[in-house]
């Protein structure tokens, strides 16, 4: 096995942007300004994951067999534990939601990180869930949650996360921080927020709630400013604080921050970065909203209507659907692994989701256990030819 310090030398590393520990996976910036993420053995590597890879009972199949055929060099989150003996690198979720005290209403689901007591159950859950790997060199890193909710303005109008914490019940401190955040932006006065929200009827807090019992969103210029500046620091606490809690236990792993599931917004994306996180996973199309540095494209997939949509005016016509998405999405991913910044993808889905139908599933496998070759084929090409892709590459690993 190479020695790390021997292949940085390689590598010819930019000083001082190393993130994570030798022997160990890490990542750093070359000199020419691209990021890679380097193997234990100090070998660059691009990350071509799949989430939520199982294996079936009584399946003839091997998952793991499968992944190396089609190209794939880690599991990705939500991967069953027993695949992590396999010997492919793997991502591990602490899963912070499931302790202390849930905000989940009106599609926001975050553990209360202005509860007193809410570091101290992140620290004994990250003891629980990453303790026992922390020397476990196949381990690429930790990501917080699994799909958690931010509760983010769109398009539907329904609350967002400030509406939705001056909603909750007074037993939640994230409600008292809530009121008095939004009451410190306004000179403490009820009143004149209602006027900068245009909201004139917001007499009380209990018309708030109401609002939000009833899913109407409060979507104004003046609601909306206010709640990406709760936003970003409700995301700032959280990362903070879940990081601290993982790198108590295991210093040796870096951290990936959340996987979102989502586009969480520019707010959220703002805090999932350094010094908390070492390369976040988000969704391709927030890759410019995300902080310098090197950055992972999580939950990827061509199954999505911005891949097989009809084209535009300006577009190749006389495509099918599923042609469009194919041509797209190879287009798309091998873009991305030109970026710089970008250190790997992980496939969204390793098997299909209940009620969807070939070649619009978005697994590998269908529920039958049937290779989706619609999806693998493709992937198999284009997963052999994206390292090579990368600005100045180099010789890679796995």
């Amino acid at each position: 096995m190479a020695q790390p310090s021997e292949a940085s030398q390689d590598l010819e590393l930019r000083p001082g942007t190393g993130r994570g520990v030798a022997g160990y996976f890490r990542v750093a910036q070359t000199v020419a300004g691209t990021w890679w993420l380097i193997d234990p053995a100090g070998r660059p590597c691009f990350l071509r994951a799949v989430n939520e890879v199982c294996g079936a009972d009584g399946s003839p199949h091997d998952p793991v067999a499968r992944l190396r055929t089609w190209g794939f060099n880690a599991l990705g989150a939500g991967a069953g534990v027993t695949l992590r003996e396999e010997g492919l690198p793997w991502v591990g979720t602490v899963d912070f939601c499931s302790t202390g005290e849930l905000i989940h209403l009106a599609g926001a689901r975050l553990p209360d990180v202005y509860d007193p007591e809410w570091p101290k159950a992140a620290a004994n859950r990250a003891g629980e869930v990453c303790l026992p790997w922390c020397e476990r060199r196949e381990l690429i890193g930790w990501v917080t949650d699994d799909n958690p909710g931010w509760a983010q303005p769109g398009p539907a109008g329904r609350p967002a996360l400030l509406q939705i914490c001056l909603s909750l019940e007074p037993k939640f401190a994230a409600y008292h921080a809530a009121w008095e955040f939004v009451l410190a932006l306004h000179g403490g006065q009820l009143e004149a927020m209602a006027k900068a929200w245009g909201h004139p009827a917001i007499k009380n807090k209990e018309v708030v709630r109401e609002l939000t019992r009833t899913e109407q969103g409060i979507t104004s210029r003046g609601y909306l400013r206010d709640d990406a500046r709760w936003s970003q620091e409700f995301a700032r606490r959280y990362f903070a604080l879940a990081a601290a809690a993982i790198r108590a236990h295991d210093p040796h792993h870096l951290v990936l921050g959340c996987r979102f599931g989502s586009r969480p917004g520019a707010a959220v994306l703002a805090q999932c970065a350094l010094p908390a996180v070492d390369v976040p996973c988000v969704d391709l199309d927030d890759l410019a909203l995300v902080p310098a540095g090197p950055v992972l494209v999580g939950d990827f997939t061509w199954v999505d209507p911005r891949f097989f949509g009809a084209p535009g005016a300006r577009r190749v016509r006389g495509l099918t659907a599923v042609e469009r998405m194919l041509r797209r999405g190879r287009t798309v991913l091998e873009r991305s692994a030109r970026q710089p910044a970008v250190v790997g993808y992980a496939w969204k889905h390793w098997q299909d989701g209940p009620g969807e139908q070939p070649p619009f599933a978005r697994g590998l496998v269908h529920l039958n256990e049937a290779e989706a070759r619609e999806h693998t084929e493709l992937l198999t090409d284009i997963n052999a030819r994206l390292p090579a892709l990368r600005p100045s590459a180099v010789p890679f690993s796995l």
